[in-house]
């Protein structure tokens, strides 16, 4: 050990010699009082937290090193909610055992993770494992996903789930009350085909083109064509491809329940920058390719206000409340479907200004629903 660092001594209850050499570990002569709650002596003084194992215990202390730097005995005993004897135990067992690079460094009074000797054991905590909380986090997202697109990802995240839940056990949550009391409820959403949520995903990662058999709506007929997949995309309860079409020789977006076919070549897809698929398909409203050239100016009632407000139309939208509180919004548009649905949905409680194409065909589409 170099600089202010306190000489190591050998733990006696570890062999003197592994397979990675000689073994030492860091030494603090501190005192051994117990963290006692006065009121509680057989309690730690924050008696709401549930008792870390040994195994989270090594985690934390490894986070606290990397992100505070230097952390004081007083304060591992405190995060820790252990006594001096079991902080000393572990210390001794992450250094001995684990090679972990902690060092008491004197001069700053603390301990710290010396990385300066290239000649050092590798460190690596065993496997993955996780906290109380990062599990409930992670089991609660993989609730999210199920609901989701259920069956998606079940088959490849079940042996994890298996581990998550088992550390669950030892917490005061149980994985199924996580479950049971997370819930989404997706409106309107279509069904994939599951093997093709599979293969485009695969493709979209591994970097390859698709064949695939695409479903148009509007014209009613089914297209072959060859794509680079891009990225995927979940939006409104449902599931998109943005992807560069060899047909087309353009960036398109492709709705994944209207694949009926796909399947994975060889060739390397083409590649297009992140900033070219936020212009053609985040510039204007909705899901819809294609470079904004309009502007939608709309005026929300007061009470419609309350709501609307609080909402997210476009990123690039402009929004302001006028002398009578009416709420004006300014989104940017090419293609005016999905933004008509949004006015409708609205009724009398909004008005658009501007342009006078979409004033009107709003105000038609009013008129024939009232017939």
């Amino acid at each position: 050990m170099t600089g202010s660092a306190t000489p190591v001594r050998r733990n006696k209850l570890a062999p003197a010699v592994s397979a990675y050499g000689k073994i030492a570990m860091p030494y603090h002569p501190g005192t051994t009082e117990r963290l006692r709650n006065p009121e509680h002596p057989g309690r730690s003084q924050n008696n709401n937290e549930v008792a870390l194992d040994r195994t989270e215990r090594f985690y934390k202390m490894i986070r606290l090193l990397e992100t505070r730097r230097t952390v004081s005995r007083r304060t591992f005993l405190e995060e820790l909610e252990v006594s001096p004897a079991t902080f000393k135990r572990d210390l001794k067992y992450l250094c001995d055992r684990l090679n972990a690079p902690i060092v008491w460094d004197r001069r700053l009074n603390a301990y710290r993770l010396d990385t300066t000797n290239p000649k050092a054991p590798k460190f690596a905590l065993p496997g993955l494992w996780f906290n109380a909380s990062e599990a409930h986090a992670l089991l609660a997202i993989q609730s999210l996903l199920g609901n989701l697109q259920p069956g998606l990802l079940t088959p490849h995240i079940a042996p994890l789930q298996s581990r998550v839940e088992a550390l669950l056990g030892k917490g005061d949550h149980a994985a199924t009350e996580v479950h049971k009391r997370i819930r989404l409820l997706p409106q309107a959403a279509r069904t994939v085909v599951p093997q093709h949520f599979e293969t485009v995903s695969h493709a979209v990662l591994a970097r390859r083109r698709l064949n695939i058999l695409h479903y148009n709506r509007t014209r009613n007929e089914e297209i072959e064509r060859e794509i680079s997949p891009q990225r995927l995309v979940h939006y409104r309860d449902n599931w998109y491809l943005d992807a560069w079409c060899h047909l087309r020789e353009g960036v398109r977006c492709f709705a994944l329940e209207s694949i009926r076919r796909a399947v994975l070549l060889d060739a390397p897809a083409r590649n297009i920058s992140e900033s070219v698929l936020n212009e053609e398909l985040g510039s204007s409203y909705g899901i819809f390719t294609g470079k904004a050239d309009k502007i939608a100016k709309l005026r929300f009632t007061p009470e419609r206000a309350r709501w609307v407000a609080g909402e997210t139309w476009h990123a690039q939208q402009k929004a302001a409340f006028d002398a009578e509180g009416y709420y004006l919004l300014e989104v940017p548009y090419r293609e005016d479907q999905e933004l008509v649905m949004d006015i409708l949905k609205h009724g009398p409680d909004v008005e658009v200004l501007s342009p006078m194409a979409l004033r009107e065909k709003v105000a038609q589409l009013h008129k024939l629903a009232a017939q």
